[in-house]
């Protein structure tokens, strides 16, 4: 028998969930974060990214591409969640940028290959269990978009660190932050 205090997590967030007396109720979405946290997700995403671009400016490449603004979103505003841990932002990014090349090599760049490299994406990241939706973006970017490897692959890696020491050091700046990571592997 389950405690009062106890509460089972919902299967997903939309899924009604049984609550006392058989009744089904939908969970609601998440509380309005207070007016400090947001200011603090919202200048911590929008620093780490405009850091990107200066990156991008003194060495004449572009750093900043939209999947890594859709990884900045989610380890500065979501940081207990599995698609924002360090795993899957890192990795997941590098396995959408392998896959990407590896469909460009072999279907060249065109809206169907980008989209047999999204779906390849996925399930490598389900298979390697590092969930990060956005780096199937990023083997979309790859296969529409070309870029060369040997610059490609060096930037994006270190770009993703960076948002993960930016998250890592965000969290402690603010002492009610949830802790990022919530795991390194």
């Amino acid at each position: 028998m389950h405690s009062s205090t106890t509460t089972a997590p919902s299967p997903t967030p939309a899924a009604p969930v049984p609550a006392a007396g058989g009744r089904l109720i939908t969970p609601r979405a998440p509380a309005r974060p207070s007016a400090a946290a947001a200011f603090h997700s919202v200048s911590a995403a929008t620093t780490v990214l405009l850091g990107l671009v200066a990156i991008g400016a003194m060495i004449h490449e572009p750093v900043l591409i939209p999947p890594l603004a859709a990884s900045a979103a989610l380890v500065h505003s979501a940081p207990t969640l599995p698609l924002a841990q360090p795993r899957g932002v890192v990795i997941g990014h590098l396995l959408g940028a392998a896959c990407g090349f590896a469909v460009l090599a072999v279907a060249g760049s065109s809206a169907w290959a980008a989209a047999v490299a999204a779906g390849l994406t996925l399930a490598l990241l389900t298979l390697a269990r590092t969930p990060h939706s956005p780096a199937v973006a990023t083997a979309v970017i790859t296969v529409l978009q070309t870029p060369a490897p040997a610059r490609f692959v060096p930037l994006l890696f270190g770009s993703t660190v960076l948002l993960v020491l930016t998250g890592y050091a965000g969290s402690r700046i603010r002492r009610t932050a949830p802790r990022y990571p919530a795991y390194w592997w």
